[in-house]
């Protein structure tokens, strides 16, 4: 009698361990554009000081993409996933080698190529939340 009263009387399944809108590559593509942005600055203005303040800005901000992209890749892509979209994996680990590249470098290509990769990812993000 106490396991019929306690019983689940509803059940649900989700592959993710939230609500899927906690889940954006979004968050991941701002960051990795203002290190492209900061890129950008630190070509045009040679003040030593700027270039510090700008190179720890950009380190976090790729510290940020970086760990957008960790969070989608070990929360909200699943096996099906990963199944269904064979490059996934090493696209993803692409885009955070990426990003490391670009928080070393003051070279916006380094950016721009973090950003490309991001790009890619969300395309098939987007394309898993329709199925």
């Amino acid at each position: 009698m106490l396991s019929r009263l306690f019983a689940p009387t509803v059940t649900v399944s989700a592959h993710c361990d939230l609500p899927c809108g906690v889940y954006d590559p979004a968050q991941a593509r701002i960051e990795a554009e203002s290190v492209k942005a900061i890129q950008d600055k630190m070509a045009a203005n040679d003040d030593p000081h700027f270039q510090i303040r700008a190179t720890v800005i950009k380190e976090q901000r790729a510290e940020l993409a970086k760990h957008h992209l960790d969070v989608l890749w070990s929360d909200y892509f699943k096996p099906p996933h990963f199944d269904s979209y064979p490059e996934l994996q090493n696209l993803l680990n692409e885009a955070v080698k990426s990003l490391s590249a670009a928080k070393a470098s003051t070279d916006p290509a380094t950016g721009q190529k973090a950003l490309d990769y991001i790009d890619q990812v969300a395309k098939i993000f987007w394309e898993t939340k329709k199925a």
